[in-house]
């Protein structure tokens, strides 16, 4: 198939990679994407869709590309045939919107000036309602990580929080609320971190609200620091974890039950083994620690 570059190109900015997801019996996870990450499952198989629809990649493989780099992979074509199939699929919209944000903000100032300008959780303000009720967090456990200023009110009801490097410095947060999930433009992933700062034990999950879930069931435990990677393993988190496993005697992956908290889980245990500390997997009985947590009704 012969065809010019301004075709090939016009064709990458007409084809969505949803698009071409949805012709192959991919479906959206709305609870685990964000307006910047449209996560879509098939099984067991799971590709994040980024840039409004122009780029993807997998986050259990190297995975990543443009809408032609997928359409090859999942039809194992050559170009020209790939090319053929991104092709008649020009003018195919989505079945539904790709992604729609609560607001178009704009970013003013720097992270910590960004996270400054929040105010702290207070009990009667909406993200600490979510929290407790829809979240079923206990209040013990909310007051807690306020009082180490790790948890701020962002916009429409949701909780921001903070992600933090070995210094304590503010790089970014988490963003949680009734209909929004996110992380903070700007930001960097590296951990949400709450508990002892001594700790001889190190729980990893994927998500805050997840981290103060498994808190609660756990209890009081001045011996454990409960970490989130916000979904993401970025070189950042990745050097995190290993410094912290280098201090601590067990590290724990307490990823969710499926196949990414298992790919996860993989990676934290050769960390443990490289960095000569204990390791247990520990999984939650539902999808994740937050579901186990409502589902006992609480802390």
């Amino acid at each position: 198939m012969n065809m010019e570059r301004h075709d090939i190109e016009m064709l990458r900015e007409k084809v969505s990679c949803v698009v071409v997801l949805e012709q192959v019996g991919f479906q959206i996870d709305l609870k685990e994407s964000t307006r910047r990450a449209i996560k879509y499952r098939r099984g067991g198989e799971i590709i994040i869709v980024t840039h409004g629809g122009k780029g993807w990649f997998d986050p259990l493989s190297d995975r990543k590309g443009d809408v032609f780099a997928l359409t090859g992979w999942l039809q194992l074509a050559d170009f020209p045939a790939t090319v053929k199939a991104v092709g008649a699929l020009a003018g195919v919209q989505p079945s539904q919107p790709i992604w729609t944000g609560l607001s178009s903000r704009r970013n003013q100032g720097g992270i910590p000036e960004r996270w400054s300008a929040k105010s702290l959780l207070r009990t009667d303000a909406p993200a600490y309602r979510y929290l407790a009720e829809a979240r079923a967090i206990p209040r013990a456990v909310l007051g807690q990580a306020t009082r180490a200023q790790l948890i701020r009110q962002g916009p429409f009801g949701s909780a921001w929080f903070a992600h933090e490097d070995d210094a304590g410095q503010i790089c970014g947060w988490e963003e949680r609320g009734p209909e929004w999930r996110g992380f903070s433009s700007g930001g960097t992933k590296i951990l949400f971190r709450f508990g002892g700062r001594s700790p001889a034990r190190l729980c990893v999950t994927e998500a805050a609200i997840d981290a103060l879930s498994l808190a609660a069931i756990d209890g009081p435990r001045v011996d454990t620091l409960y970490a989130s990677t916000a979904g993401g393993w970025s070189p950042a988190t990745e050097g995190a974890v290993k410094l912290l496993a280098g201090r601590v005697d067990l590290l724990v992956a307490a990823t969710d039950r499926n196949s990414q908290g298992e790919a996860y889980a993989d990676m934290l245990r050769q960390i443990a083994l490289n960095q000569d500390c204990g390791f247990q997997r520990r999984r939650p009985h539902r999808d994740d620690w937050n579901e186990d947590l409502k589902e006992r009704g609480g802390g």
